[in-house]
């Protein structure tokens, strides 16, 4: 990536960390203005590594899009096991963390499946290694948010 990109990647990280760390209490208003200003710059962020033909852009973001949609679903319900082991990991028990733990490993088995399953409309938009690339962006992106949200959460007790 462009260093300019990295910079750009690791910022879009840190505010969705922070926005899902701090937006909890805000009303739904709030929470979609927040999730259009992360989807915007996401978008900037690979738009600005891809080196899309205008064929192949007019071809690739309406497969991006609903990707992002459907990412978008999982990302909610990632939110929401966040906001309950915020609640609960003080006073945790083996009934929570079972619960918590379930539904992470839903929740990542079902963005595998969906990678999975997006895999041959991107390859039909787009050429190996193009498609190799956009999913090393997606990639990067969420190794970003996945460290500092390791970061940012605390181990159960």
């Amino acid at each position: 990536m462009k260093r300019m990109s990295v910079v750009m990647a690791v910022c879009l990280a840190v505010f969705v960390v922070f926005a899902a760390g701090t937006l909890f209490s805000q009303d739904a208003e709030t929470m979609k203005l927040v999730r259009e200003k992360i989807r915007v710059d996401k978008k900037l962020l690979i738009a600005s590594n891809m080196e899309l033909t205008e064929v192949e852009g007019k071809v690739f973001w309406p497969i991006y899009d609903a990707y992002q949609n459907d990412l978008a679903k999982l990302a909610v319900r990632g939110l929401k096991l966040l906001e309950d082991y915020a609640k609960n990991y003080q006073v945790m028990t083996n009934d929570i963390a079972k619960k918590t733990l379930d539904e992470q490993m839903a929740i990542e088995s079902e963005k595998l499946k969906l990678r999975q399953a997006y895999l041959p409309t991107f390859r039909k938009a787009l050429s190996d290694i193009k498609v190799a690339r956009y999913y090393q962006l997606e990639n990067k992106i969420q190794a970003v948010v996945n460290y500092e949200l390791a970061d940012m959460i605390p181990l159960v007790k």
